[in-house]
């Protein structure tokens, strides 16, 4: 599986790795992924998501069902 988040669809960005004599070599920076299970109240189950740390923080505002349905994830398949 992709280091992909899986309600906001966040993954790596391209950026450069700079040294103390300023020579620029690629590298990636990765989202802070974390595995979480996250109460589903409608669907009366837990359910298990890779989510970067500002989804779970955004969830815990707007909720788990306002968010999948804006990312088009349907939750009985997790």
């Amino acid at each position: 599986m992709s280091r992909r988040c899986e309600l906001t669809g966040k993954k790596a960005n391209n950026a450069f790795a700079i040294s103390h004599s300023h020579r620029r070599t690629k590298r990636l920076q990765q989202v802070n992924l974390q595995s979480k299970r996250v109460w589903w109240p409608s669907g009366n189950r837990w359910v298990r998501l890779k989510l970067s740390t500002k989804a779970i923080k955004t969830l815990e505002i707007r909720g788990l069902e306002a968010m999948a349905k804006e990312a088009g994830i349907n939750l009985n398949h997790y």
